[in-house]
This record gives structure tokens, sequence and C-alpha cells, in this order.
């Protein structure tokens, strides 16, 4: 009961506390890889905490002593000591049925978040074949459209596309950018860190920590690739071209597709126009370690009763018999 205590009070510490001061914090701006990270594995470390800690109340933790036999008798003597009245059955019953029905639920949504990108994806470039032009000298799908708009395809290999609006209204310094931009989506896999957050909102929808890591993730990924595009392109030219690409009204691209333009080139402007330092070493480290620490806990938490018993095991006298220290434990 103590490893699932800590495991429950962890999945909360964690969506009650860290990700509203994750989405209060101003250095993601700074780091926007990292704390997509961050948020990403945040919501997925407090999912399983939730599920060992139901598979936990299914068997007690045994105290470690010097051998696999004295393990083995107090593990069945314990799950005799539970399950010997209603109370203890029922315990374990509504945490294995919680953990069934969380994890069921969280593969469920993985599988139909994936799988309806994926065929969006296809049914999306069967149409492209058909309505765009392959431009060689850019490297891009150029589609007839009057508004301008520039958003890539999931895939390193697959096309960015760009309307004939936004080649008649960007230079070439701005287009630069622009294909930049989008490449880096391509490079850095942001369609899959999108997806992967979407699944826990759209598994429980009703968890606000979730809908803030799906929204931010979408949100840091432009601002990775608008750093990558400044790198390699003037930033005037970077938030020009952002400007232009943001004032079509509506953008001729699919929902999964990341764009260039959209609602955030206006915020993502000013943040280039800023231009604000890129967190120390020292932070990035810090940051990645915390990440690390994300995936880990669980796993301690889940093990640190058993730790903590091997600790107390060299209280046990040395001669003590196994059949009188079981008569004093159900005592």
């Amino acid at each position: 009961m103590i490893a699932a205590a800590a495991l429950l009070g962890y999945a909360a510490l964690l969506l009650l506390a860290a990700a509203p001061a994750l989405a209060r914090a101003g250095w993601p701006e700074r780091a926007p890889r990292l704390a997509m990270a961050v948020w990403i594995t945040l919501a997925f470390s407090a999912i399983v905490s939730v599920v060992l800690a139901g598979l936990v109340m299914l068997v007690p933790a045994p105290r470690v002593s010097r051998g696999i036999s004295w393990l083995l008798a107090i593990c069945g003597m314990q799950l005799r000591a539970r399950y010997a009245h209603p109370g203890g059955a029922a315990l374990g019953a509504a945490g294995v049925l919680v953990a069934v029905i969380l994890a069921g639920r969280l593969a469920w949504c993985a599988v139909a978040t994936l799988t309806a990108t994926a065929r969006a994806g296809r049914s999306h470039r069967l149409r492209l074949r058909l309505a765009g032009r392959q431009d060689d000298r850019l490297g891009a799908l150029v589609v007839e459209h009057g508004e301008p708009a520039a958003y890539c395809m999931p895939g390193a290999n697959r096309p960015v596309v760009l309307t004939t609006a936004a080649l008649r209204l960007l230079d070439d310094t701005q287009l630069g950018a622009v294909l930049a931009h989008e490449r880096a989506h391509q490079a850095g896999r942001h369609h899959l860190l999108v997806s992967l957050a979407a699944i826990p909102a759209a598994a429980f929808p009703r968890v606000p920590a979730f809908r803030h890591a799906r929204n931010e993730v979408g949100r840091l990924a432009e601002l990775a690739a608008d750093d990558v595009a400044a790198a390699r392109s003037p930033r005037l030219a970077v938030a020009e071209a952002l400007l232009t690409l943001g004032a079509a009204p509506e953008l001729p691209a699919p929902a999964w597709a990341l764009a260039a333009g959209g609602s955030t080139a206006g915020d993502r402007v000013r943040r280039l126009i800023a231009a604000p330092n890129p967190l120390s070493r020292v932070a990035s480290t810090t940051g990645a370690l915390a990440v690390a620490a994300l995936v880990a806990l669980p796993l301690l938490l889940l093990s640190a009763p058993a730790l903590g018993a091997v600790g107390t095991s060299h209280h046990l006298h040395s001669g003590a018999s196994l059949t009188a220290y079981l008569d004093r434990a159900r005592h």
C-alpha cells in the first residue's frame, strides 16, 4: 500500500502542481525542444504511475531477507492474509481494474490517433499528386491556391507543400527561411511528437494537464522550427515570412499538418524579434536530468518498499528459523 500511495501521490503532484508550473514558466520559450520532451514525459509518467499503483494493489510488498525460499514463503503468507477477507480481495480487484482500464484506454487512443493521422496523410498525398507539381529547384510541391501557405508532410523524405500565392508573395530569402522551417519539422520528427502529446489528451480529455501538454507541444514545435530557420536566415526575413503566411484568413493545409503560418504567427514574430537567449549548458543538462527523473521515478517508487525491506532485514537474527519468523509475522 505504501508504494501504491506513493505512486498516486506522485501522479497527482505531476498533474496538479508540476504541469501548471511548467505552463507558467518562461524557460520553454528559450528551449522549446527540451520543453516538448518534458511535457510528453510528464504526461506519460503520470499515467504510468497510476497504472503501476493499480497493479501494486494486487500483490503486497513482502519483506526481503536471505534467500529466495524465504521470499516466496512470505509472499505466499501475505497473499493468503490479504485475500482471506473480502476487503483485501476487493482492493486488489479494484486496483487491477483501474490499471487495465487506464492502460487499455491509452493503448486504444494511441492506435486510433496514429492510425487516423497516417490514413489522413496518405489520402492527402494522393490528392497532392493530382493537384500539385514538383519544383525540383525548391525541393517542394507547389499547389495552385489563392492564399499563401506552407506546410510539410510527416517523414524526412516527404515533400514540403507551398501554394502559388506563397511563391508570389515571398522573396528568395523569405522562401528559404520558410523551407528551412518546414524541413526542421521533418528532421525533428515534430509530427510524431505532436501525435504523442495528443494521445493522453484524447484518452483523458477532462484532465487539464493533458490538454495543456497537447497544446504546448504543438506551439513549441513551431518555436523550435523558427529557431532553426533563424539560424540559417536573417531573423527579420523569418519574421516577415511568418507575417505573410499568417495573414491568410483560411490556411489551405490539413489539420494535422505543421504549417509555417497560423494563428500563433504574431506571438512567434515578437519572439523572433526579441531573440531570447538559449538556456545555458548547465540549465539544459538539468532539464535533461529532469526528463530522466520523470521516467525513472515511477519505477523507483514501485521498488522503494522492497529496497527498504532489504535494509531492515539485518535486524532479523541470523540464526532465526523461517518458521519462527513466520510465526511472529502472523501476530
